[in-house]
């Protein structure tokens, strides 16, 4: 069974850091297409970080372009995603998730079929 569980959110200003983590187990990480996703209000899911099977292809949501790095530790089977320069419309609960087959790949969320408890982040001054 996968369980994917992440953390680290909490309160920030804007313009600060936040690096969320994602400790997956059933699954492992370094060898298995992963993403993050964010939730605000409603059941609307938008993706925000991909990362392949290998970890040779990364894409990002045009929002946080050049802003948050998905990356992962494959001995600590722990996905990552680095949030710089926070903005309040960044403002979400955050999740990670996996596909429903390791080699599948893509920028569209509905791919994206195991995800667990998500990690609340806020950002205002």
């Amino acid at each position: 069974e996968v369980q994917l569980v992440a953390s680290g959110g909490g309160l920030v200003q804007p313009g600060g850091s936040l690096r969320l983590s994602c400790a997956a187990s059933g699954l492992t990480v370094g060898d298995w297409s992963m993403c993050w996703f964010r939730q605000t209000s409603g059941p609307v899911r938008e993706g925000v970080a991909f990362i392949n099977r290998d970890g040779e292809t990364t894409d990002y949501a045009d929002s946080v372009k050049g802003r948050f790095t998905i990356s992962r530790d494959n001995e600590k089977n722990t996905l990552y995603l680095q949030m710089n320069n926070l903005k309040p419309e960044d403002t979400a609960v955050y999740f990670c998730a996996a596909p429903p087959r390791r080699w599948l790949y893509s920028t569209d969320i509905e791919t994206y079929v195991h995800w667990g408890q998500g990690t609340q982040v806020t950002v205002s001054s």
